[in-house]
Parts: C-alpha cells; structure tokens; sequence
C-alpha cells in the first residue's frame, strides 16, 4: 500500500568540489526515491550542504573571502552537481540557512534544560579535516589521523558537553528491538561494539571556533558542527514548504544514507542526540562502502577523485546512473576504472538495451507498419517471467539492495534478447501461415521492453522515457502497477529512434 517515505543523503563538506562519491550517494538516494514514487509512495527527498566549522573558516581564508561567500560558492557547486545527475530531491537545505540555526538552537535549549548538556574542560588529538577528536590508540603512525593521514593537533578547552554515556543502554535496548536499524548487518555489527566498549560524553560546543551556530546560554561558544549539522535531518522539515510544517507527516526519516567513514556519527551520536531531544528515531540507516580508484578511497584530502562531469559529458548522465548501480554492489567498497565504464556501457547499455529498442521498433515498423500488434495471448509463461522480474525487483528494493534490483531488471532484458534469437521474427515474416506468431513476437518484444523501461526508469531515467516514447506510450507512465502484461497501449505506433546509446571507440574515452 502507498506510504510516506521519507530519505536523505548526508549533507556534503563545502571544503572542496564534488567528486564521483558524492554523485554515488546521491544517485543511489535518487534511484531509491524514483522507485518509491512509481509505487505511489508520498515521497521526500532531503539533500544539501553542511557550512560551518573549522576547517571551512581556514579554507576560506586561504582563498582570500569570508567563510559565507566560501560556503555559497561551494554550495552551489553541489547543488548544481545534483542538478546535473538529474535528483529528484524535494528540498536543499544549507546550514547556514537561518531558519535551520533558530531550530538547532531551540534543540539544543530542551536537551540542556533536560540535564543533558553540561560545562566542562576537554582536551584530545583532534583532526580538522575530519571535524572529529581522537583516542592516541585510534591514531595512525605518526599521529595523523587514520582517514585522512595529516598531522592531527591537541586541543584543550572548556566546552559545553552532552551526555553520550548516559545513551548506551537505551541505545543498546534500541539495536535489539530494531535488528535492521543499521544495514548492511556488519555495520549494525560495528556500531554495537563501538556501544558496548562503552561511551564518552561528546564535546558539543566550541570556544575557538566562531563559525558555526551560537550556543544560545553561552554566546561565547558555537555548536559543534556535526551536531549542528546531523538536526539538518530535522530543521528541513520544519521550512521546506513554507507556511506548511512538515515534521507531523513526515518525521521520522524512513531511510538515511551515508558513506561508512560516518557510521559512528549517524548510528551512535545521532540517535542519542533524538533521545536526548525527544524525537522519534530514523527507522533505518544504510551504510554503503567507498568509491576506491587504483584501491584507494576517493578523497579530496590526498587529491585521489574522480571528477563525474567528464563522464556524463563523454557517455550521458544515464550511462554513469547505471555504471555506479550496477559496478558497485550497494553496500560494499568498489573499484571506479575506465575500462569497466566502458566495458559496462557497450555491452550492456549499448547491446544489451539500445540495440533491443532498435531491432524491436525496426522490425514492427517493417512488418506491421509501425503498429503493435495487439496480444494474441500465447504467452502466458512469458507474462509470468515479467511478473516475477517486477515482484524481484521490488523485494530487492525492500532490503535496500538497488545493485540487486538492477540485476534482477537486466535479467529479463537479456531474456528479451534471448526471446528474438529463439523466434527470429525476420523468419516468421517470411511465411504468412506463420503471420500470428509473427504478431506474439512482436507484441511480447514491445511490451517486454515497455516493462523493462519501468522496472529500469529509476536508475536510467532520461533513456527509459526514450523508450516509451519509441514504442508509442505515455512518457509518465512510469507507475509499477502499469509494469503488468495487459497494461500496454492498444495500438500503440512505434518511432525507430535514434541509438539511444550511441556506440563510442575505445580511444575517445576521456581516462
């Protein structure tokens, strides 16, 4: 039955241009909100950019501006990248939108009138790329931080503190009731133990770092800023539609992403922080892995990217939707390579999918002139194939497992292909006592590709529309219920298209 669904991404650091692991996280957020919409789902899609803290004040000053002028120069850079990757997101929220601060403030005001903000003295090894403190035992050799490998700094102040110690049964008690709360299950693994080790109060505020929001009791400190900036989950919804409050329809979030470099922060930090400030917890996080090019991680820090634009320039934004889908098992770390984009986008894209369009309009076009054939209903176990690779489709989404809802989509187009080697309709057209099953070919080969165009429309949504439009149904017609046998338009005209992914050599290939 249709729902609410609510999802987000994690709001990207303004402290460098976006790199293809932002486009991954937000291209699978935007895959999983399609496909809630073609169930009829009321869906909201939360995205935007974290402003404050440290590292973006010096970034800032190094380029010669003011940390705001920084900080709208580099959002805009992402909101344009989502723009560019075609997300679907129902709002982009910025922290340093004015409307997010009064909400933060007024969070943080119930949760120290609870007794659960406290002053006291801190001192740790902290790393400004990463905006985190750390344990000597966490550090790496030479004490540098084990993600970004720099030098980390002691610092010592009073802060103001919340209470993390005092979450850990709740949060406990929490993992068991919820088993799926984190996904994959090694992640939910993973913030348990860091649970059970046990819990130290998390400094909350900063005295020396005026960028950020003003703690409202003690103006001489700011917010920390991935306190200010995990509420951005909740202050969205309080001014995404204005006039209109959206919290009561729409909290909690249904599903949140996030990279694994954050996993502590959003399973372990955040829940305790909604406890704390009597709020409803998200129903589930999922964790997906790294992007890693020659075995690294991408990083902006070590200089080790992919920029995405050159990719979308060379192949089409639907070729990059589908390379990161199907590569990258959602969940796991994966390999970002030249070779495998194109490897992927001839084979597949190209051969598997366009050139189906191709020989199926073509062949209606020249031997029906340009007119499905209506069904002549012999194949029912056809038609049963069909329902199962949608009913596969929709269990893997269920389990948030999009690499293995693509799968199950491309099975069926591969049976498909299979379906003109075993009927060759050229043959058929040659022996008019063989004009109807000429016309179930034809019929079953249109409408295969019509429910594979649904079933795919989430992930390569620009090409899925082509392919309506070639087989003469409605371009909106994306609905899963309309990914049925008998849901097709009758006498439906195709237009051969253009290849709707056009073959590129080997050395035109931007490494």
């Amino acid at each position: 039955m249709p729902g609410r669904f609510f999802i987000t991404t994690p709001i990207y650091y303004v402290n460098a241009d976006p790199h293809v692991g932002h486009a991954y996280t937000t291209i699978m957020a935007d895959v999983i909100a399609r496909h809630h919409r073609q169930r009829g789902d009321e869906v909201f899609f939360l995205t935007g950019t974290d402003e404050h803290g440290a590292k973006i004040a010096r970034a800032a000053e190094d380029a010669g501006r003011t940390p705001k002028d920084h900080a709208d120069e580099l959002s805009g850079r992402f909101r344009e990248m989502g723009r560019v990757l075609g997300a679907s997101n129902d709002f982009f929220i910025r922290t340093t939108d004015e409307q997010h601060k009064a909400v933060v403030q007024e969070l943080i005001v119930r949760m120290h009138e609870k007794g659960d903000i406290y002053k006291g003295s801190y001192g740790g090894w902290y790393c400004t790329s990463c905006e985190a403190f750390y344990n000597e035992g966490d550090l790496a050799e030479g004490r540098t931080c084990p993600t970004h490998r720099r030098e980390v700094e002691w610092i010592e102040e009073e802060n103001w503190f919340f209470r993390l110690s005092a979450y850990r049964d709740r949060l406990l008690a929490h993992y068991d009731a919820v088993p799926a709360f984190v996904r994959p299950k090694s992640r939910m693994n993973e913030a348990r133990s860091m649970v059970e080790m046990g819990l130290d109060d998390l400094s909350m505020s900063r005295a020396q770092v005026e960028w950020g929001v003003t703690v409202p009791w003690d103006p001489a400190h700011t917010v920390y800023v991935w306190v200010d900036a995990l509420f951005n989950y909740y202050t969205a919804l309080t001014y995404a539609d204005p006039g209109t409050d959206l919290v009561d329809r729409l909290w909690p979030p249904t599903l949140q992403l996030m990279a694994k470099d954050i996993l502590k922060f959003h399973a372990v930090i955040w829940p305790s922080l909604l406890m704390s400030a009597d709020l409803p917890l998200p129903e589930r996080l999922f964790v997906h892995g790294y992007v890693l090019k020659g075995g690294e991680r991408l990083s902006k820090t070590t200089g080790n990217i992919v920029d995405p634009f050159p990719y979308i320039e060379r192949y089409g934004l639907d070729a990059l939707r589908y390379y990161l889908c199907r590569e990258i098992r959602f969940g796991d770390d994966g390999t970002f390579t030249d070779e495998g984009f194109h490897q992927r986008y001839t084979t597949e894209l190209a051969n598997d999918f366009g050139n189906l369009l191709s020989r199926t309009t073509k062949m209606i076009e020249r031997y029906r002139d340009g007119v499905v054939p209506a069904d002549p209903g012999g194949d029912a176990d056809l038609a049963n194939e069909a329902l199962a690779a949608r009913e596969q489709v929709l269990a893997h989404f269920d389990r948030d497992d999009v690499t293995g809802a693509v799968e199950a989509a491309w099975a069926w187009v591969r049976r498909l292909n299979r379906l003109v080697e075993e009927r060759e309709p050229w043959t058929l057209a040659k022996d008019d006592a063989r004009a109807g099953e000429l016309d179930q070919a034809l019929f079953s080969l249109a409408n295969g590709l019509r429910i594979a165009a649904i079933l795919l429309w989430p992930v390569i949504p620009q090409s899925c529309e082509a392919v309506f439009s070639a087989l003469g149904e409605p371009v909106d017609g994306v609905l899963l219920a309309g990914a049925a046998w008998d849901a097709g338009t009758p006498g439906a005209r195709v237009t051969p298209p253009e290849p709707l992914f056009p073959r590129i050599e080997v050395d035109e290939v931007t490494a």
